[in-house]
């Protein structure tokens, strides 16, 4: 039960999210199943909270800790430079930019791209649902790919 909730817990980290969670419970011994529901699980949590909220507690932060505005200018630039794919194909570009789990990818960074473009998370949610999902069953088969050559 722990390990589930380490990789929950994982999940919900940026950067790491799901690349790092669903290996992580596989080698504490998850069945890959619940490695995966717990990435899952973990990594869809902070979506609605990025995409309603993200803008305001980034306003709130530059004004209380103004040292930290340049960081958030360079978030938001690397929002914006991933949007480009959400702008050109809409909801399949943010599936797309999701489900892809490489570096600069993943929930973290498709709801930031959803709440720059003022998505609505009714829209948006279920479509980084599915990225997410997506995302997990590669990093699935690419965890289990790595452990069979163990």
């Amino acid at each position: 039960m722990k390990a589930f909730f380490l990789t929950m817990a994982i999940a919900m980290v940026p950067i790491l999210e799901l690349r790092g969670a669903i290996p992580y419970g596989i080698s504490q011994g998850l069945p890959y199943g619940e490695a995966f529901l717990a990435a899952l699980i973990g990594n869809i949590i902070p979506v609605p909270v990025i995409i309603l909220g993200i803008r305001g507690i980034f306003d709130w932060m530059r004004k209380r800790f103004p040292q930290v505005g340049t960081l958030l200018d360079r978030i938001e630039a690397r929002g914006h430079e991933k949007a480009g794919l959400v702008r050109r194909y809409k909801y399949l570009g943010l599936f797309l930019l999701v489900a892809i789990p490489l570096p600069g990818t993943g929930a973290w960074t498709g709801s930031l791209v959803a709440a720059l473009l003022n998505l609505r998370v009714k829209y948006a949610g279920p479509v980084i649902l599915l990225g997410v999902a997506a995302a997990g069953g590669l990093m699935v088969l690419i965890s289990h790919g790595f452990v069979s050559l163990f």
